[in-house]
């Protein structure tokens, strides 16, 4: 028997009040959980609440949040795995920094003769070969750079320019000429052979290697001084690379010094006479001393005259002035002429001065 108020049959089916009709507007707990929005309870708005509902914290921005720190700490991971890859297999690691050579070194004396030719600077120098060459630093000219295989012009421009300025502070410069300082030349040297440098200084020695003579040019400031501070100077500078990382240069110069005696005093005591030092050095550089701005010397070869054979010309050269004459003939080579360029020093422990070398008053 059906109840009070209801229809014999029960609620018809379709007729409002019914449980389908509210289906499509009934929400699942997983909806309600993610409403942004939420209606406080009956006592919660009896209390301080005045508004209807409150914001509820999202769940997936917490997710969306962690998930974008986590893909930062994986990129940050990612970029720096590859640079360890990147640098582990790049092909083009700069090249490990190799050491210097130790300097080897040949000095020979060039003795005259007959007398050494006396007179005033000018004019020794308009009657010598030495009267077309041009005066200090102006002698030393750059060639024409280019390219080479692993070393661009402007490096190769580079490793001349540091040649040059070695040449010059080693042999035209009047202070280090005269003994009081070996710094300028030293400045210019890759710290390999400092040591050795240094040694050349305080103790010289003829072993081929600690012969000061053929790092810069001294005169024994208690036996000759420059007469004329324009040295003539003529020469050439070569370059050539000689592997993927190394550039060489070589020069091949003449330099001629007028001195006079160190003790003015009467008569031809006090005249001029031409003193012909002939340099052949090989440089050596990697890109640290491009970078540097110094220099590695691969060998130094220095004939100069007129000198004793028998003299101690591993120091300070010691030059035979206008008037004196050689104890004894010149070993080594008949003639050794140290205006002709492009050859190998001489491998004698002395030579004798081509008669051309002095001025033909």
């Amino acid at each position: 028997m059906a109840g009070r108020g209801d229809p014999p049959e029960g609620t018809p089916e379709g007729l409002p009040g019914g449980e389908d009709e509210y289906r499509s507007v009934v929400f699942d707990e997983a909806f309600v959980r993610a409403a942004h929005l939420q209606e406080f309870s009956a006592r919660e708005r009896m209390g301080e609440h005045t508004e209807a509902v409150r914001s509820r914290p999202s769940s997936w921005e917490g997710r969306s949040g962690s998930r974008q720190a986590l893909m930062l700490v994986l990129l940050i991971l990612l970029a720096f795995g590859t640079a360890i890859y990147l640098g582990v297999r790049n092909p083009y690691q700069p090249p490990a920094d190799q050491r210097a050579e130790p300097l080897r070194t040949t000095v020979v004396p060039l003795a005259p003769q007959g007398p050494v030719v006396g007179g005033v600077p000018d004019r020794l120098f308009d009657h010598s070969p030495a009267a077309e060459y041009r005066t200090g630093a102006a002698g030393i000219n750059l060639p024409v750079a280019g390219r080479t295989t692993h070393f661009a012009e402007s490096q190769v421009v580079t490793a001349l320019s540091i040649a040059k300025d070695y040449l010059v502070a080693s042999s035209l410069d009047p202070d280090v000429l005269s003994g009081v300082t070996a710094r300028p030349p030293r400045l210019l040297l890759d710290p390999d052979q400092l040591n050795q440098f240094d040694r050349s200084v305080e103790a010289p020695a003829d072993d081929g290697r600690h012969a000061l003579a053929a790092w810069l040019v001294r005169f024994d400031p208690r036996q000759a001084v420059l007469a004329d501070p324009s040295v003539r100077v003529q020469g050439t500078l070569r370059f050539e690379e000689t592997g993927p990382d190394t550039l060489d240069v070589t020069a091949d110069h003449t330099y001629t010094y007028a001195l006079r005696p160190a003790a003015q005093g009467a008569g031809p005591v006090g005249q001029a006479s031409l003193f012909t030092v002939h340099r052949e050095v090989h440089f050596r550089f990697d890109r640290e001393d491009l970078r540097m701005h110094r220099a590695e010397l691969v060998t130094s070869g220095v004939e100069a005259g007129p000198q004793a054979c028998g003299a101690d010309t591993t120091g300070s050269l010691k030059p035979l002035l206008a008037g004196a004459r050689a104890t004894e003939a010149g070993g080594g080579p008949p003639v050794t002429d140290p205006y002709a360029t492009g050859r190998p020093a001489a491998p004698s422990l002395c030579g004798a001065l081509a008669p051309g070398a002095q001025p033909a008053l």
